[in-house]
């Protein structure tokens, strides 16, 4: 009896060890294979940048980036022909003048994106959903606002992933759209977020306004913003600058004059908004003709941004 249970035992050890050897081997089978898809796309790191042009037009996004971006389906632009403008801000932390900026935007019919991080969420979840509830649209900008290609796709994968959770979880809310942190990207990176069901959305102006040390600078900002304004532009702003907040009344209502003198000599009559061949009912943020408008009014091809 006793030698009987000892060889049970001894079946019973070798059954155990090799199903495990076999979970073990196909484990790491899996992250060979996940290891070397990721090889397989360039992860050189990339910085957004663009060269600005003058006459209010349209900036050159670079060889590269137009490349990747249009690749991916991201949106870093919209269509030239078309005055239409998209108001975008980056907010990592709450530095006061956000509902400020969030009563301009109401004042004058506008609605934008706002770029959040894990932190703004955690620390002012009540300006997210007011965000919500006056119907602007929250961005991913990840939870720790790490650069991208420095990570791996599972850190990725958390990055994004735990803050669109925690502001579904809140909010009942889906993100759609994410800004890769610093403008920092590689095409691992955009391809690892898109598999996320996310689409990238880059910028065609931004100006130095994140640079706590450079407020109080109102008439440079007003210039910035003003002086390079173009048809279908992506702008970026950083919610953390007391100047845009100041001078956000006064370059919004600049805009709508402005495009209200192109969309005349254009005779624009109907406004659409389509985002990488999907007709959509959202919208990044348009302002133009002297109006907001939000959603679409027709299947017209020609208004689709380009990326």
């Amino acid at each position: 009896m006793k030698q009987k249970n000892i060889r049970l035992f001894i079946m019973f050890a070798t059954c155990f060890i090799f199903v495990f050897t076999i979970a073990v081997v196909n484990e790491n089978k899996i992250q060979v294979i996940e290891t070397s898809s990721a090889l397989s796309l360039s992860n050189e790191k990339i910085g957004w940048g663009i060269k600005r042009n003058n006459n209010h037009e349209q900036p050159d996004l670079g060889v590269k980036n137009k490349t990747i971006i249009d690749k991916y389906n991201g949106i870093a632009m919209g269509n030239k022909e078309k005055p239409y403008v998209y108001l975008t801000f980056d907010g990592g932390y709450e530095a006061g003048y956000t509902e400020k900026i969030l009563e301009v935007l109401k004042q004058n019919d506008v609605k934008a994106t706002f770029f959040i991080t894990g932190h703004y969420l955690n620390t002012q979840p009540d300006l997210v959903k007011k965000m919500i509830d006056e119907g602007h649209i929250v961005g991913n900008h990840t939870v720790n606002h790490k650069s991208m290609p420095d990570i791996d796709n599972n850190t990725i994968k958390k990055e994004v992933m735990d803050l669109h959770t925690a502001v579904y979880e809140k909010f009942g809310y889906e993100m759609k759209y994410v800004r890769p942190p610093k403008g920092e990207y590689s095409e691992r990176t955009i391809d690892c977020t898109n598999s996320l069901g996310y689409k990238t959305v880059m910028w065609s102006f931004a100006y130095d306004d994140w640079d706590e040390n450079k407020q109080g600078k109102e008439e440079y900002g007003k210039k910035k913003i003003l002086d390079n304004i173009h048809n279908g532009e992506i702008i970026l702003l950083h919610s953390t600058s007391k100047d845009n907040s100041n001078i956000l009344d006064y370059c919004i209502k600049e805009i709508k004059n402005m495009l209200l003198g192109i969309a005349i000599m254009l005779a624009v009559i109907t406004v659409h908004l389509f985002l990488a061949d999907k007709l959509i009912t959202d919208f990044i943020a348009i302002i133009g003709m002297g109006i907001v408008v939000l959603g679409y009014c027709s299947r017209d091809g020609d208004n689709k941004p380009t990326k």
